[in-house]
């Protein structure tokens, strides 16, 4: 049933007041940690048994306490306390997820979207920041800068301890700029999925990140070993990793003598279906017998356009997917390089733990974890009728 004001479950007037009381003695009781956010407020309300109403003007009092903070189109989260001065300076020795002072540490982790590529780089950070006993806060720039900015400034004063950071670099004008102005930022942080583009020999930036460019050479050597000599591109601009793959890509074929036919080649900021099944008749007229795509999304799409086009796939054209986020799911399941994005997010919350732990004293760390290839029936090693996956060796 509803709830409304005349069935809310705190009888007493008034009711916001002890819904306030409830909510307080829930967060001193550990239901949501500094810098977590609160249920949205329906849910929360129907929890509580109290009107949407009662729960706004009692959250609005938490807020003017100091205990919660709204950020306006992120949400109310639980304030994180001030943090005592000097904090991630101090010297090492304390446990994993407890600042020198014994608060609890919080971790703003900041990630262009959390729908597609990143809740499983989220998931690998968030298991091991919880299971160090430190909090996480997390937002989405949406890919946009203005909004990275401002999330960034907001995570800052709730007082983070530290950030694990995906910039948006390939939107910036200076990219490598932006990561040098990181490092006067007040706590240390740790890129994640992005590298510095041109750095210093010295540079101190530390981050963890898959090697797309290794995981693209894997692929277009696998499809070189089944024989395909004229291998395709379809590629994309405005990504955070477009250009590593046209550029692993471009690498690949040369050190494994592909023949690259002109306009085998080709990236677009979004392919339709028109520029798809266009791409398809050029594989046939060219004689391309594999594409490497990176996407999923397009490379099912590719499949379909290619069937269509009378083509079988993989016997006549053989594909290969970046990503492997909904690979397996179509008619004709597609092999694809798997990027290890929960091993990617946990080991850079263990770095920056590692950091807070010994400022000063913690090596510069560049990691690149190297991406699996899963075959399946889309690149010809077995029938589409057996689908079962199974990765080649390193």
């Amino acid at each position: 049933m509803k709830p409304s004001e005349e069935n809310d479950s705190f009888p007493s007037e008034p009711k916001y007041r002890k819904v306030a009381e409830r909510l307080r003695n829930e967060i001193g009781a550990g239901a949501w940690g500094p810098g977590e956010q609160l249920p949205v407020e329906r849910e929360l309300a129907d929890s509580l048994s109290v009107s949407v109403n009662t729960l706004r003007r009692a959250v609005s009092r938490l807020v003017a306490e100091g205990v919660l903070l709204r950020r306006q189109g992120a949400g109310t989260f639980v304030r994180a306390p001030e943090p005592p001065p000097g904090h991630g300076t101090a010297p090492g020795g304390t446990a994993a997820g407890t600042a020198s002072g014994g608060t609890r540490r919080l971790i703003g982790v900041l990630v262009p979207s959390t729908t597609y590529y990143y809740p499983r780089v989220i998931d690998g950070i968030q298991r091991h920041l919880r299971g160090a006993g430190a909090g996480v806060m997390l937002a989405s720039s949406k890919y946009d800068l203005g909004l990275e900015r401002d999330e960034l400034r907001a995570m800052l004063e709730t007082g983070v301890h530290g950030l694990l950071l995906v910039p948006n670099l390939h939107l910036m004008d200076a990219p490598q700029a932006h990561v040098d102005a990181l490092a006067d930022l007040p706590v240390p942080h740790v890129l994640v999925e992005r590298r510095p583009t041109d750095p210093a020999p010295d540079d101190p930036t530390t981050f963890v990140m898959t090697d797309h460019a290794g995981g693209v050479y894997r692929a277009i050597r696998h499809l070189s070993t089944l024989g395909h000599r004229r291998i395709g591109l379809m590629g994309r601009h405005l990504t955070g990793t477009g250009e590593m793959i046209a550029r692993g890509f471009a690498d690949a074929a040369r050190l494994l003598d592909v023949d690259l036919v002109e306009g085998a080649a080709v990236r677009h900021g979004e392919w339709t279906p028109d520029a798809i099944a266009e791409y398809v008749r050029f594989c046939a007229r060219a004689g391309v017998s594999a594409v490497f795509c990176h996407g999923d999304r397009d490379a099912a799409a590719l499949a379909v356009h290619a069937r269509r086009h009378g083509l079988d796939v993989p016997g006549d054209l053989a594909v290969v997917a970046y990503d492997d986020e909904v690979a397996e799911v179509g008619d004709i399941p597609l092999t694809a390089v798997s990027p290890p994005k929960e091993e990617v997010g946990a080991l850079a919350a263990q770095l920056l733990l590692r950091s807070l732990d010994r400022p000063g004293g913690e090596p510069t760390h560049r990691v690149l974890l190297q991406p699996r290839l899963v075959v399946r029936a889309s690149c010809g090693a077995r029938s589409a009728s057996r689908p079962r996956r199974s990765e080649v060796p390193a």
